[in-house]
């Protein structure tokens, strides 16, 4: 402070100083606690009546999840550490009380292994984020946004994947100074991913399932011991595919997490399953998780339709055998199949009106593999909770992301809800993983009088299309394709590569305009062939996921196929024959 250089004549003077303090502390207080406007369009999103929302910031990469300091500084964690970023993970500061971050700064000196880089949190004053790979810290410096620039290794993943899905480490942490880790699985359902990445259709799941021992689950480990590896945790739940988004919830002091279900029903087993089928199911499941807890992956999937766990195709289920599924945990909630629930929130603050308190937020990220059928999820629901269990229907809280419906495909959708946080005056922040958009969501209105008529609006959104289930029949895109090559694109090439060839904007590359397709025929029929695993680059933008083989396809179906993206998508390359493919496939 510069008062010490203030020299005073009368003591009186003193006393109005002590005034004039108190008075600028309490006014910098209420700048605190006065929420700022919301846009005049409200961010763009649609939100229960007296919430207004506002955009903090419209492009700060391709951002995950997202924690907010006790000050108010914002921490993004991104999808890549990546060329032009400057670092893996970004800081926000809000210096004019607008809401709006003018202050943006990207750090970090570690290395991203993929682009499935997710979780980040604050614990005891350090910041802790992690890449695909390991879980980092550094030491938050009061009064400073970017932390110490010391990174400290917390634990790393030291299996050699290979052909490996699921690899994303979100952490939360008790109260006892443990961290919670997830290790997903490498696949649908425990397929040979050596032989046949990806899964071949009508090929069994290995039994029993030798992923489990490592993979599968959640793992508890120390929060502040250095340099552990999978080897210094213990398992504390198992029979868990895919795990982005986890969260502690102090109101009952247990572990909750929003699992990814399997994927490919109708592709690996289309005499079992029909598209619309593989569309819907299986549910993504929302969980409570507590030491021992066994949710049933691979052997079994949660049918939320019929609220039962069914057998997987892969080891003798065909959708209406249950087998020994009555022994394994359901979930809290089924959602609808492929939503891709990436982050889950415990809400704490007062500002929301009291049925929110203690209740969760999850933010569906949205679905790619929907095919025939439109892409859903893309939205932010609520589940109200009474004594540690939900108390009611999940609600849309937030829309408007994807800003199209139906949305066709993964390209169409402007934005992708990602992350959750909630700030220190109890605003809801939400991320974007397209553009790294953030937005802040704050109540306005009556917090007595709100009830059933300010959710009105939001419960018509359940009717629109990527929310309702699709009709069997008029959703289906596909009901007049006639085209050979198109049919067989649309069964096992748009859940990654999308109905207009653009990829999902993240982990899997554009056929449009990309050299892989155009280029060298024996190339590309090798790729599809024999599938890909490692990074490569496609129109200069780096990839580094797995393309699985597809050398079940007839010759004549692979032609037909391969000429069906060389002729499309804005491509003008020659066809492939069949000749073409018997002569570098020898068959």
């Amino acid at each position: 402070m510069f008062f010490h250089h203030i020299k005073f004549k009368r003591p009186g003077t003193y006393l109005s100083l002590i005034l004039i303090t108190l008075a600028l502390a309490g006014a910098t207080h209420l700048r605190q606690d006065k929420l700022p406007p919301g846009d005049p369009d409200n961010g763009g999103l649609s939100t229960p009546d007296g919430f207004e929302t506002l955009v903090v910031a419209d492009s700060t990469g391709l951002a995950r999840h997202i924690v907010v300091n006790t000050n108010g500084d914002i921490y993004i964690k991104l999808r890549y550490f990546g060329k032009g970023q400057g670092g893996g993970t970004v800081a926000l500061r809000d210096t004019t009380g607008d809401g709006k971050a003018d202050i943006i700064r990207n750090f970090g000196k570690y290395q991203d292994h993929s682009s499935l880089a997710n979780g980040i949190t604050i614990r005891n004053g350090y910041l802790y984020y992690s890449s695909s790979l390991a879980v980092y810290r550094s030491k938050l410096i009061p009064g400073q946004l970017l932390p110490d620039e010391k990174t400290e290794l917390i634990l790393q993943d030291d299996h050699e994947h290979g052909a490996h899905w699921h690899i994303t480490k979100p952490m939360a942490f008790d109260d006892a100074g443990n961290m919670y880790v997830p290790f997903g699985a490498p696949s649908d359902a425990c397929q040979d991913m050596v032989n046949s990445p990806g899964g071949k259709p009508g090929s069994p799941g290995i039994n029993p399932c030798p992923d489990l021992e490592k993979h599968g689950g959640i793992w508890k480990f120390s929060a502040d011991k250095l340099n552990q590896t999978q080897a210094d945790g213990s398992l504390y739940a198992t029979g868990l595919r895919s795990i982005v988004g986890m969260r502690w919830n102090p109101a009952d002091k247990s572990l909750y997490a929003v699992v990814h279900g399997r994927d490919n029903l109708h592709r690996l087993f289309p005499e079992l399953f029909t598209a619309w089928q593989s569309a819907v199911l299986p549910s993504e499941e929302f969980v409570k998780v507590t030491q021992g807890t066994n949710v049933g992956w691979p052997y079994y999937y949660y049918d939320q339709m019929k609220g039962k766990k069914m057998l997987n195709p892969e080891y003798g289920g065909d959708g209406k055998k249950e087998g020994e599924g009555a022994k394994y945990q359901k979930p809290l909630i089924g959602f609808p199949g492929h939503w891709a629930p990436n982050d889950v929130l415990f809400y704490q603050g007062n500002q929301f009106p009291d049925r929110y308190k203690n209740g969760a937020f999850i933010a569906f990220h949205g679905s790619t593999n929907r095919a025939p059928y439109p892409q859903a999820g893309y939205f932010v629901c609520f589940v109200p909770f009474h004594n540690g269990k939900p108390s009611g229907e999940w609600e849309v809280f937030a829309d408007g992301f994807a800003g199209v419906d139906p949305i066709i495909n993964v390209s169409d959708a402007k934005f992708r809800p990602m992350g959750l946080a909630e700030g220190p005056d109890g605003s809801l922040y939400i991320t974007d993983s397209r553009k790294g958009k953030v937005w802040r969501i704050m109540f306005k209105g009556n917090k007595k009088g709100f009830g059933a008529n300010q959710l009105a609006s939001m419960a018509k959104h359940k009717e629109l299309a990527h929310i309702r289930t699709p009709d069997e029949v008029a959703d289906n895109l596909d009901i007049k394709t006639k085209e050979l090559g198109q049919r067989i694109y649309n069964t096992y090439c748009t859940p990654c590569h999308q109905r207009n060839g653009l990829g999902d904007g993240s982990r899997f590359p554009p056929l449009a305009g990309s050299e892989w397709v155009t280029g060298s025929k024996k190339r590309l029929i090798e790729v599809v062939a024999k599938g890909l695993e490692g990074p490569i680059q496609v129109a200069g933008k780096p990839y580094n996921d797995l393309m699985p083989k597809h050398d079940f396809l007839k010759p004549e179906e692979m032609a037909q196929v391969l000429t069906y993206i060389r002729k499309n998508f804005g491509n003008d390359a020659d066809a492939i024959s069949v000749s073409d493919v018997q002569r570098v496939l020898g068959n």
